[in-house]
């Protein structure tokens, strides 16, 4: 899976629109194999990260969790060390 999509369930405050739109983007650039689609491409391309946001954002309203929210700035700080650990030299 790609390393630039993050999850974006429990969360406080919960994941944005902008947040879904660029994991979905990220998805479609993943499965389409291309960051810049050709003119031709670009209607399809659109349409899909579009269905695929929607999509999601459908999923995470009605996931449903027992665990308590996740804090964004302690994640992001653990996401900073597992990077650190991973790219030392």
């Amino acid at each position: 899976m790609c390393r630039n999509i993050r999850p974006l369930n429990n969360f406080e405050p919960p994941a944005t629109n902008d947040e879904v739109t660029a994991a979905a983007l990220q998805y479609v650039r993943k499965v389409a194999g291309t960051t810049k689609p050709s003119q031709a491409n670009q209607a399809a391309f659109d349409e899909a990260v579009s269905e695929i946001a929607h999509i999601t954002r459908h999923l995470l309203d009605n996931l449903v969790t027992t665990a308590p929210p996740k804090d964004r700035e302690v994640e992001a700080i653990k996401r900073k060390a597992r990077a650190a650990v991973r790219y030392a030299r």
